[in-house]
Order: C-alpha cells, then structure tokens, then sequence
C-alpha cells in the first residue's frame, strides 16, 4: 500500500466535541467529489493505526456533502507550533443532531466566503496536497458529536461499487508465550489460549481497502467478530467494536492486519472458520481443521 493518508488524532475530535450543535439534518449526503478515486478507506490498518475517514485521489472542485452550516476552518499555516499539521488545510461543517463532515489535505480555500450556511454540492476548496500526504485529493471524515465516534462514510453514502469478494491473505494464531502458528501449515496445535490475528483486505487494481467485516468461529459458534463502522473515543483512548469496545492499539498491532478475537482450545478436533464482507454483503470464508493435543 503506497497510499499514506493523514492521521486524525482525538484532539481534532475533542475540538469538533466541544463545538455547539447546528440546525441542519443529514439528508442525501453524497461524496464531496464525484470523480474521484478512493484510494484508503475507513478502517485500513494505517502501519498500526486506524484511518478515521476515506482518502481520494482527485483533481478540481471539494463540494460539500450535504446542506450545513461552517463550523471551522484551517489553513495548513495555521498552527500554534512550527510543526506542520497532519490533515494540512481542512473544514468542518455541521449537518445538524451532532453530525460534522471534514474535509482536509487540500489546497487553501483562499477567498471563498467560509462561514454561515452552504448548500450541497457548493464548491469548499479545492482538491491538493497539504498535510501528510502524498498524491493531490482530499480526506473525508465524518465526526458523530453526540457519540463521541468516527463513523464509515459508506454506512451513509452509497458506497463504491464492488461485486468481488474480498481477499483473506493470511490467519495467525499466537499462543499465550508469543509463538505464532499459520493454522493453513500446521494442524497440529497444543491446547491454550490463542490470540487470532486475520490479514484480509478488498482488492481493487493497484490498491487495497480495508474489508468491512471479518468473523471468526470456532465449531460453529463465534468467538469474534471486528466491524469497521465506528471509531469511538472514551476517556482520550480510541476503541474499535470487537465483541465489544476494545482499544484499537490492541486490534492494529499485527499491522497489516488485525487482531480478531480470542480462543482457548481445548483438546480434540476443532474447526476454525474466518469470515471477511466488503460492506455489499459479498463475502469470503476459510476453514481450517484443527487437531489439539
């Protein structure tokens, strides 16, 4: 993946937080640009941390997603140290009930009027290469104030298109003394606990996306299950739903992939079953059948 998206930290989260709610509603949000190539998406193990939003590749105009109201704006300039920001120049806009979208790593808006209300599809600024980041676009991120979360984009939007199944590259278990095992090479396992760590991704030309799901089972009955639908902060510590909130710290250490669930296997034969779902419902499993001893 050459792609390398700017990062956006909880304190850009505890900002948006504290910013007084707006008076417009998410109707038929739409993409800020209509052509424009999607190159990372929400989710995707960024070397060991999660990306916040989706990167496009574009060239010309960044309209906004839907009516709102300017919340913010920043250039890439514009910051209290000597040290460049990751997201460049950037906007916030507020679509009411606690919803923001930003947009960011474009060019300065310049002299377009950025305040009081925009209409959808108005042109905000357009499409460059400030920030951390490497190949002219924009990042799109959206910010649930009420939640405290990042939610995906393509739960909202009509997502990208894409009938293939996604890609399950590799399946490690690690047992409790940080032996790892490629459960395709070796059959036999002791019983304990093991950690399962899933390399998976959507494949597209040149690129990779992260997938929208990934399960695990163990005999039928299911023992993780990773979704990349919201990114919530609690107490200044990101946390990714697995079973529950987890921090993404613990999920995104075994970059490129993810860590999945948890299982103890006890002796006898056991079947483990790997699930990854773009979020079009298409879908890839692998089995594996196990002997412990």
């Amino acid at each position: 993946m050459k792609q390398n998206p700017p990062r956006i930290g909880l304190a850009c989260c505890m900002l948006l937080a504290g910013i007084l709610p707006g008076t417009f509603g998410l109707f038929a949000i739409d993409w800020p640009h209509g052509d424009a190539k999607m190159v990372a998406n929400f989710g995707w193990n960024n070397e060991g941390r999660p990306l916040l939003g989706v990167v496009f590749e574009a060239q010309g105009s960044i309209r906004a997603a839907d009516q709102g109201e300017f919340l913010y704006t920043r250039g890439q300039e514009d910051t209290a140290s000597r040290m460049p920001s990751p997201l460049g120049a950037w906007i916030a806009l507020d679509h009411g009930d606690g919803m923001v979208s930003i947009y960011s790593r474009f060019e300065e808006p310049g002299r377009i009027n950025l305040s009081g209300d925009v209409y959808q599809d108005r042109t905000i600024a357009s499409a460059g290469q400030s920030g951390w980041s490497r190949n002219e676009g924009v990042y799109f991120s959206i910010f649930d104030r009420k939640e405290r979360r990042w939610v995906n984009p393509s739960m909202i939007i009509t997502p990208t298109e894409n009938t293939d199944q996604p890609v399950i590259q590799s399946v490690e278990l690690k047992n409790s003394e940080g032996r790892s095992i490629n459960p395709a090479q070796t059959r036999n396992i002791s019983q304990g606990h093991y950690t399962i760590s899933v390399n998976a991704f959507l494949s597209l030309p040149d690129l990779a996306l992260a997938p929208y799901q990934i399960l695990c089972y163990m005999n039928g009955v299911e023992i993780g299950a990773l979704n990349f639908e919201t990114f919530s902060a609690r107490d200044g510590v990101l946390m990714v739903y697995r079973n529950g909130l987890v921090p993404v710290k613990q999920v995104y250490v075994p970059y490129p992939g993810f860590e999945v669930g948890e299982v103890w296997f006890t002796r006898g034969q056991a079947t483990l079953e790997v699930i990854a779902r773009n979020i079009q419902g298409n879908a890839r499993s692998l089995s594996f059948r196990l002997q412990v001893d």
